[in-house]
């Protein structure tokens, strides 16, 4: 008997959240560093949500 278990959806959504939030942080702080794009909160968010959906539609 095999079994297997995609997990709680909604601990997944949490963890993408938390993680892609991360992840977009750093980034947009690097190329802020280096005078690409500027650091702010919209810009950290929107990044967040892009690799949100990212994650999502490779994962799916």
């Amino acid at each position: 008997m095999e079994t297997t278990s995609e997990g709680d959806p909604r601990v997944l959504f949490v963890m993408n959240l938390v993680l892609s939030s991360l992840f977009a942080t750093v980034v947009v702080w690097g190329l802020g560093f280096v005078d690409i794009a500027s650091f702010t909160p919209i810009n950290v968010a929107s990044l967040a949500l892009v690799l949100m959906a990212a994650t999502y539609v490779v994962t799916r």
